[in-house]
């Protein structure tokens, strides 16, 4: 359970220290849009994405058993932590997480990592498609303008009462958003070494503050970013909310694992190296706390931001610790222009974001895989947009593991008769 940075350290060079620097900060400049939006779409104010990917990236970088994971919050926990943040409060999420961590720590120390790549593959598909499909509704008021107070929690109340204020939608919103998602696309494709999210973003967000275009800002909706970190802050603890939490910290520490560890897997193929899975844990584990603790969000491997970084040229944990940095320096020096950006270029990162989560491209091997995973997936999928995550989690492994069973070749022990 040694974390890589350990043994990345020895021997290390001008070459891979500028790698890591310039990976560093070119992530830096594609996490902090994703994680204002991320933090937004999850029902917390902007500044606790930035806190998550400095705190939760800098602790999954320096006690990892990766090389190139970067860590932060990430899509597949706003469905979590809207539910938890409406339920029981911002205070109940933070003590939510603080146990989340405390259960990933536990995990890592008994050696617990490797049992997450028994989860069936077709619920880690169902439930990533249903947070796709959830994410880019909870989009749908920013991207069209949509005039609500508040959006209810649950999908088919939310549909509803989005329709309902169908009166209210604006195009100048949905030109916007447009605008955006065809900038980004564009930037990804011509330059995809370069920062697409914060120019594309940062680019529309000056068009229409300069054009005094009628729609929201971060500034006009939750007011200035502060230009620096909170101190660090114990939630309330009682007996009575730690039951009340633990079904939501139990989720939380197994999105995070889950996660975690299919991006440390996605990015030893990148470039051939290989994670410490109970390390990996048992850092998702702090990184937690240590959110927690400041007021941030559930963090973990981010799938995305990992790539970018490997394919930007960083090879150790440096690399995760430059971007780490970077995202504060530019929290304590030009916060106020985060400010500036407008609701529906965000709107638009966090569409394209589940749409990438939804993995469009693998769409026709699932409609051709046997009919034991296709429902297997569509369950899940279900369950994890008309119910919740829990439930949809709970349910598709039980049914996993009893279409695994039902299919194996296992026979039954023979008893021997009872003397008794």
């Amino acid at each position: 359970m040694k974390p890589k940075i350990l043994s990345t350290l020895p021997g290390y060079t001008f070459a891979a220290a500028r790698g890591d620097i310039v990976a560093g900060i070119s992530v830096a400049m594609v996490a902090i849009p994703l994680s204002i939006a991320i933090a937004i779409a999850s029902g917390a104010t902007p500044e606790k994405g930035l806190i998550t990917a400095i705190i939760g990236g800098l602790l999954i970088s320096l006690l990892g058993g990766s090389r190139v994971q970067i860590g932060g919050p990430t899509g597949a926990f706003i469905v979590v932590v809207y539910g938890v943040i409406a339920e029981h409060g911002y205070d109940g999420l933070v003590l939510a997480t603080l146990m989340a961590g405390a259960i990933l720590v536990v995990a890592g120390l008994l050696k617990l990592g490797n049992l997450v790549r028994y989860v069936p593959e077709a619920v880690v598909n169902g439930f990533t498609i249903g947070i796709a499909i959830i994410i880019a509704s909870s989009q749908l008021k920013d991207l069209l303008g949509l005039s609500l107070e508040t959006v209810p929690a649950d999908f088919l109340p939310k549909l509803q009462a989005l329709w309902d204020a169908r009166d209210s939608f604006s195009s100048v919103s949905l030109a916007v958003s447009a605008a955006a998602v065809v900038l980004i696309v564009v930037l990804r494709r011509a330059a995809p070494r370069f920062p697409g999210l914060i120019i594309a973003v940062g680019a529309v967000s000056v068009a229409a503050v300069w054009l005094h275009l009628p729609v929201d800002t971060i500034a006009s909706r939750y007011g200035g970013l502060p230009n620096g970190l909170p101190m660090p802050e114990m939630p309330q603890i009682t007996v009575e909310r730690l039951i009340e939490l633990f079904p939501s910290a139990m989720v939380i520490a197994l999105l995070a694992a889950i996660e975690s560890l299919l991006s440390a897997l996605v990015a030893d193929r990148m470039f051939e190296g290989k994670h410490r899975p109970n390390a990996e844990v048992m850092a998702q584990g702090w990184a937690n706390m240590g959110s927690a603790l400041f007021g941030g969000l559930p963090a973990t491997g981010a799938i995305a931001r990992t790539a970018t970084n490997v394919r930007a040229g960083g090879r150790t944990p440096v690399a995760g610790i430059v971007h780490a940095v970077t995202i504060l320096l530019v929290t304590l020096f030009v916060a106020p222009l985060a400010g500036y950006l407008v609701m529906p270029a965000l709107a638009a990162i966090l569409l394209i974001t589940a749409w990438n989560m939804s993995e469009p491209h693998k769409w026709g091997s699932y409609a051709s895989a046997p009919m034991a995973d296709r429902l297997l997936l569509l369950v899940t999928l279900v369950l994890t947009v008309v119910a919740d995550l829990t439930l949809a989690i709970g349910v598709g492994v039980a049914l996993g593991l009893a279409l695994k069973l039902r299919a194996s070749d296992v026979k039954p022990d023979e008893w021997s008769s009872p003397d008794r």
